[in-house]
């Protein structure tokens, strides 16, 4: 069972990236049923306490959990179905349809009928906890659930070319738009429930199991979404709600024309005005999820990087500062000490660690980084201190086993020659690298565990075709892996 610890981030852990959707599925991407239990139970054999996974959200079609419809609202793809034909909600006679249910408007369909069944069989306890649900949630869901129905009406086309009294949420427009879209909407909030309580379901498993489990918070959030529709004043726009400037980051390791990520950046004096209260309910949406979070891009609360909206690379930007002191100061506020991992990564200024140092939050450290010429490098072991956390590379990088192979016979040299052990094969040199340094958690991809190359790598920043893909298969562990991962655990007191 779980140990109440004050600060979780201050114990020795190893943990495991692995995405939900990686979870091993015969019928189409990874879901919150018996496999994401099974994979709990692997850490646990392990001795593995922390399993992170990418964001949850609702991705558009590239399918990316960086770039997703809301900022609080699960992805409904991950909802198991085979779970509602064991409630009864969906019939025996039903059970082909969950296998054919890959495409979206085959798990629409089956929803449906499990919302009919949840109407008809589900307990009164049941019943109340949907209406309880949307209450408790209703500051976020009835926005999300009519911009949903309405994307979905629209094709997927962006709100910022929806009529006028839509896009500029006149109530007249929105009232007839939820009447005449109740049944979309109340389908959209039934969703929704069953995402929570299959999420919430699978968290207290996971807790029994003395698993910890860490979630991604993009800083940044979609343009077309949910939270900008309904927030606009939260976000850098211009009278008629469209972008003068996008986020992104300048060139670096992953690409020499920069990222182009073209996210709204906030209107930070708006915020501040506000005390950071769309802040504050982002973060309790997702400490109630998770038990460690990480803030993807922490850089950009000190300094973010913006690109005349009308760029076509990242080239062409500036650094403009942004109030990351007062924002943390006024989240820590409200929820006090929050395990919270800051993604430090790319260019970092000193103004960007002081920042992290103020509020104690462990920065990253990613050993595929590491291997230059140069001995105060960061990434090496021996510049670690405690309050870090280390990868062997991030769901961004290549594998470990893909980086080693591309890497020249000087470069091979320099690994081996300060790693000091040349009979031990990659990854597994580089995870008990990351297992034995002075950081408190360290972090292994799932694909290192499994030793697979490069074909099986997450994501290609830059890129918006084949990522996101990746699943492994229980084949895939070979004899001998479970046995090394428990084994660096327990040298290592992880």
């Amino acid at each position: 069972m779980l140990e109440q610890e004050e600060d979780l981030l201050a114990q020795r852990r190893a943990g495991v990236l692995l995405h939900i959707t990686s979870l091993p599925n015969d019928h189409g991407a990874g879901n919150l049923g018996k496999e994401a239990y099974n994979f709990v139970n692997f850490l646990h054999t392990a001795g593995i306490k922390v399993w992170q996974t990418l964001p949850l959200g609702v991705p558009h079609g590239d399918g990316s959990p960086y770039q997703c419809l809301s900022a609080h609202a699960g992805n409904p793809a991950l909802i198991c179905l085979e779970e509602l034909k064991q409630k009864g909600w969906l019939q025996e006679a039903e059970q082909y349809d969950i296998c054919e249910a890959g495409d979206d408007c085959g798990r629409d369909r089956l929803i449906a009928k499990a919302h009919t069944g949840f109407e008809n069989l589900a307990s009164a306890e049941e019943q109340q906890a949907y209406l309880n649900f949307c209450t408790d949630k209703s500051s976020w869901l009835d926005d999300y659930a009519l911009f949903y129905a309405l994307h979905n009406e629209r094709s997927q086309q962006c709100w910022n070319q929806w009529p006028s009294p839509l896009k500029e949420r006149k109530p007249a427009a929105l009232k007839a738009a939820r009447k005449r879209m109740a049944s979309a909407i109340e389908m959209i909030k039934f969703e929704q429930f069953l995402f929570f309580r299959q999420w919430m379901a699978l968290k207290e498993y996971a807790n029994s199991k003395n698993v910890l489990l860490f979630g991604d918070i993009p800083i940044f959030v979609s343009y077309d979404s949910a939270d900008v529709w309904a927030n606009r004043k939260v976000f850098k726009l211009d009278e008629r709600g469209e972008m003068s400037v996008v986020a992104g980051v300048p060139p670096d390791y992953f690409s020499v024309t920069g990222q182009r990520w073209g996210n709204p950046h906030y209107d930070w004096p708006y915020l501040i005005r506000s005390k950071f209260s769309w802040w504050n309910a982002r973060l309790r949406s997702q400490l109630e999820m998770f038990d460690i979070l990480r803030i993807d891009h922490f850089r950009g609360f000190e300094a973010a990087w913006e690109i005349p909206a009308d760029e076509d690379t990242a080239i062409n930007g500036e650094w403009v500062k942004a109030p990351g002191k007062s924002l943390l100061a006024a989240l820590q506020k409200e929820f006090g000490k929050i395990p919270l991992v800051a993604e430090d990564l790319g260019v970092i200024t000193a103004e960007v660690d002081e920042l992290r140092m103020d509020f104690n939050l462990p920065g990253m450290k990613v050993l595929q980084f590491a291997f230059g010429d140069d001995d105060t490098n960061p990434y090496l072991p021996h510049n670690y201190d405690q309050n870090c956390v280390v990868y062997t590379g991030t769901h961004d990088n290549d594998t470990t086993v893909g980086w080693y192979n591309c890497l020249n016979d000087h470069e091979k040299h320099r690994v081996y020659s300060y790693l000091g052990d040349p009979q031990a094969t990659m990854p597994y040199l580089l995870i008990g690298t990351a297992f034995s340094s002075v950081a408190n958690l360290a972090i292994v991809p799932m694909q290192d565990i499994l030793e697979l190359g490069g074909e099986h790598r997450m994501n290609i920043p830059g890129t918006v075709e084949g990522n996101w893909k990746w699943q492994f298969s229980w084949e895939q562990l070979k004899e001998g892996q479970l046995g090394k991962l428990s084994n660096l655990v327990r040298m290592f007191t992880r």
